[in-house]
């Protein structure tokens, strides 16, 4: 004990503020990381969204071209009229396109971005504010950053 009362293993404002600034840069490191984490995540849905869009719109580049060669040969061969057999060949090339599209958009509407930093940078702003943490949740169960067999409360707790 020192003649004020005070404890010789109790730290310094000096080594309190040292303390603080060192986590703090911790915490802006692991949640840069996190970012990092949830792009490389995001960047294969978004490539795999994007091949979907392009292959509706090779299909539908084909239908166009079928169009003009079941017009040369419907005329050639004199089978069907020839409305029916380019119409069901386009018909049909339009059918294909119009899967790949709708597939494509439900898999973009998907896609969840950056959920989990969002949620981090709320915390932390909150807690360096003073106030206490709102139950915000993390990342949904399932997911890259949340497997479904993890433990999904809250670190705060």
């Amino acid at each position: 004990m020192n003649t004020n009362g005070t404890s010789s293993d109790d730290p310094t404002i000096r080594q309190l503020v040292a303390s603080v600034a060192a986590d703090t840069q911790r915490l802006a490191q692991a949640q840069a990381e996190l970012v990092k984490t949830e792009m490389k995540a995001t960047s294969g849905e978004v490539a795999q969204t994007g091949g979907m869009f392009i292959g509706a719109a090779a299909a539908g580049a084909m239908g166009g071209i079928f169009l003009l060669v079941t017009i040369a040969y419907v005329l050639v061969a004199l089978g069907l009229p020839t409305w029916a057999g380019f119409g069901i060949v386009t018909l049909l090339l339009l059918i294909v396109a119009g899967i790949l599209a709708m597939v494509g958009k439900k898999r973009a509407q998907n896609i969840s971005g950056f959920g989990a930093a969002k949620v981090e940078w709320q915390k932390t702003k909150q807690m360096l504010s003073g106030k206490q943490p709102d139950a915000l949740t993390g990342p949904a169960t399932g997911t890259a950053l949340a497997p479904a067999t993890a433990d999904s409360r809250s670190i705060t707790q």
